[in-house]
């Protein structure tokens, strides 16, 4: 199976980066503005994108060190059968994220172009927790034409 894998530097406490992690206002400061639902472990988060877009459950959390969410909708129906998960450490002057979106069925032209656009969406959580303002979607970076 593939994975997606990542992992950036917040100057934040790792309690900072859970929040932004675990909570609609937090989620929809840097993935989408559209997301509803997050909460505890059995929570469904919904997440849209010009009104569509996946679904997770939320799986296992861990405060301050592990959120993990398997997505739960039928669409993208590459995603189904996937896990995401953000493990958190603090060296006592950032926390890091690893970034994990994983048991992908193959690697393929999607799973680079969600690559990519992960990354773009970890940048933005960085730039919400350090700056107060993210890019979260309608607002992201396009790395393609046809978004």
């Amino acid at each position: 199976m593939a994975e997606i894998n990542h992992r950036v530097g917040i100057a934040a406490a790792a309690s900072e980066v859970y929040k932004a992690l675990t909570t609609d206002e937090g989620l929809s400061t840097w993935w989408t503005t559209d997301t509803t639902g997050a909460g505890d472990v059995g929570s469904i988060i919904c997440f849209r994108f010009n009104g569509g877009g996946p679904d997770f459950e939320v799986v296992e959390l861990q405060p301050g060190t592990v959120v993990r969410w398997r997505h739960s909708g039928d669409m993208p129906v590459d995603w189904m059968g996937t896990e995401v998960s953000f493990e958190l450490s603090n060296n006592g002057m950032q926390t890091f994220v690893r970034f994990r979106h994983s048991h992908w069925k193959e690697a393929s032209d999607f799973m680079a172009h969600c690559s990519t656009k992960w990354a773009v969406f970890l940048l933005s959580l960085k730039e919400a927790i350090e700056t107060g303002s993210g890019r979260p979607f309608p607002n992201d970076i396009h790395i393609d034409h046809s978004e």
